[in-house]
């Protein structure tokens, strides 16, 4: 008997429980790969270890939501129960979000960043922003924005959607 043919003689409670614990170990064992590689690439680029935690908490959570639909999708649930709540929820998750767009576009800033941004904790760098242009040392990079330490020993934080958005300069 084939694998087909297998399935096709199971019951669907018993098909049901199958997939979602493929889909379960699948997770599992994707988090870990994508855990390793993020690992793996901070510990190259020689990034801080607070922003590769970041990092591989922000890819858990998107991984869990997909797999939480697929499973969903495998369990057949219905969502026309649920419309109202849903409903609900993302009115007020969308005026949330819309106000807190700015928040949600510095995380998204942030990803970027881990893979891309070519400076480290201890750089020094000026980011140029017309009459309000900052130069320093990087003390900090988290998922919200860049701290810089300038030269009177003062912290300030720069947002990363600003930072994708301007230009900086490694001062040597």
């Amino acid at each position: 008997m084939n694998v087909i043919e297998y399935l096709k003689s199971v019951d669907d409670r018993t098909l049901q429980l199958l997939i979602s614990g493929m889909v379960v170990l699948f997770y599992l064992i994707l988090i870990k790969i994508i855990e390793k590689f993020i690992k793996r690439y901070g510990k190259k680029m020689e990034i801080a270890l607070p922003r590769v935690i970041y990092t591989v908490k922000y890819f858990r959570f998107v991984l869990l939501i997909f797999v939480l639909m697929i499973l969903g999708l495998t369990w057949d649930i219905s969502f026309e129960g649920l419309s109202v709540y849903f409903l609900s929820f993302f009115t007020v998750a969308g005026v949330a979000l819309f106000a807190s767009w700015s928040l949600l576009s510095n995380i998204t800033s942030a990803i970027l960043l881990f893979f891309y941004f070519p400076y480290r904790i201890g750089d020094r760098i000026r980011i140029v922003d017309g009459d309000n242009s900052i130069e320093g040392i990087v003390f900090d990079l988290n998922m919200f924005s860049i701290i810089i330490k300038n030269d009177d020993g003062q912290k300030v934080t720069y947002p990363n959607n600003l930072a994708l958005q301007k230009a900086i300069i490694m001062i040597k």
